[in-house]
């Protein structure tokens, strides 16, 4: 955990847990000098720990990636215990939104730890200003240039498709498809669509293998795309976007360019709309989404395929970019390769399963979806998991058109507060299928 109070704001976050190899994650000071990295130590910290560990931090979010594994970065994994609370809420200041802040604080409060001690730190760090990580973003100027020898290889890419009831929209993905600067791949298309129609797939200038299950299950279908690929390299995509004629080229490179192990694409949601700030530029990715990366096939042999545990539930790609992360692949996250998402209000996840993590499509559903408790009991335990739902759970009261609205969020904890029966009704419900999945994957263990 890089601070302590980061627990309450971030608990379930990939880099709270130390993976198999360090690929300088955070680096340290000497690292960052050595690299040239514009970053100043902070001394308005106390100690000496914080000032690191904030540095480590601001090179992680400004997108420092390492080339290699040699000389591991600051190990933030260790217990901290001297760094004082002062520097713990100017740590948070800097970080998250004011509002965030406070409820730390509230929390704080709740939990019986000294009142006068945390109200005057929350107060000393009241005119902290937050850091503004976009405009201190590294920019690897050298990419542009670079040239792949990754590229000039070749490799067979096996771009793989899962689709239900999307006919439409499967065409003009095909026809992104057949206008890419990169030829070497094919596209593997497993169709859970009622009626099944074969004529979807004919007439088009690709390498092109499909097969109908009857079974409508996404994991079970990439896994078993995945497994009949013929390419090293799986490129995972979704039946209801749209790329540019150079997103494969883009993906590939990026893996050479940082001797990656995965290539995290990004999404936007409507045409001409801009890449989200904190995905348009490289940075080591903490998440992964299968509706755009592009990985080496080495990853599913060393680490397994996807869980169907999350068959028709939710984050079956975070608990596998969570597994690919602690087993030492690197993740980085690729602005270059943009696709639009069109989130098609019809077929596909929507239809099998649940539109958001924590919000049910019935009243007296589970909530949040038993998958995601299953993901954040199993990786980071019980604690940090109840920490999850505390801060996740009021806010997910209004809809999901909402969840970038500040003011709804704050509507939304408030009206939590007369639904408390109702809500934690559904949060018990959820718990204790998570806790019979947890039994179920012990036993197949």
């Amino acid at each position: 955990m890089i601070f302590n109070l980061f627990r309450y704001i971030s608990p379930v976050w990939y880099f709270n847990l130390k993976p198999s190899l360090d690929w300088q994650y955070f680096p340290n000071i000497e690292q960052i000098r050595a690299l040239g990295i514009p970053l100043e130590i902070d001394k308005g910290y106390k100690s000496k720990e914080a000032q690191e560990r904030d540095l480590a931090y601001r090179a992680f979010q400004v997108g420092y990636i390492a080339r290699s594994e040699r000389n591991p970065g600051l190990n933030v994994w260790k217990p901290i215990n001297d760094i004082p609370i002062v520097d713990e809420y100017r740590f948070l200041r800097k970080n998250f939104h004011p509002i965030w802040v406070f409820y730390i604080l509230v929390i704080r409060l709740l939990s019986l730890h000294n009142p006068l001690r945390e109200i005057k730190a929350y107060w000393q760090n009241r005119k902290t200003p937050r850091e503004n990580y976009l405009q201190q973003a590294i920019n690897y100027k050298e990419y542009d240039e670079f040239e792949s020898a990754l590229l000039n290889e070749k490799p067979l890419v096996s771009i793989i498709i899962p689709t239900l009831n999307r006919y439409k929209y499967l065409k003009d993905v095909f026809r992104d498809l057949e206008k890419q600067t990169y030829t070497n791949f094919e596209v593997i298309v497993v169709d859970q669509t009622d009626p099944f129609d074969k004529t979807v797939y004919e007439g088009w200038k690709l390498t092109l293998r499909y097969w109908y299950q009857e079974e409508k299950a996404l994991w079970r279908a990439r896994n078993e795309a995945i497994e009949a690929a013929k390419g090293e390299y799986i490129l995972l995509y979704d039946d209801d976007s749209r790329v540019d004629a150079n997103w494969i080229e883009q993906h590939i490179k990026v893996l050479d360019f940082f001797d990656a192990d995965l290539s995290s694409g990004v999404s936007i949601s409507m045409v001409g709309a801009k890449v989200p700030a904190h995905y348009s530029y490289f940075r080591w990715s903490d998440q992964l989404d299968t509706g755009n990366v592009l990985l080496k096939k080495q990853v599913f042999r060393e680490i397994g395929l996807f869980d169907r545990t999350f068959e028709k539930q939710r984050m079956g790609d975070g608990e596998f970019g969570l597994r690919a992360y602690l087993a030492g692949f690197k993740n980085v996250s690729n602005p270059k390769a943009k696709r639009l998402h069109l989130k098609v209000g019809s077929g596909g996840l929507r239809q099998m399963g649940s539109w958001d993590a924590f919000r049910p499509k019935k009243f007296w559903a589970p909530r949040p979806v038993p998958s995601v408790l299953y993901l954040y009991r199993k990786y980071f335990g019980n604690q940090l998991a109840i920490w999850a739902l505390i801060k996740n759970v009021p806010i997910s009261i209004v809809p999901y058109k909402f969840k970038q609205k500040k003011s709804f969020l704050i509507l939304g904890s408030i009206l939590s507060l007369f639904l408390i029966p109702v809500v934690l009704f559904q949060v018990v419900l959820a718990w204790r299928i998570s806790s019979k999945q947890l039994k179920k994957t012990k036993i197949k263990c």
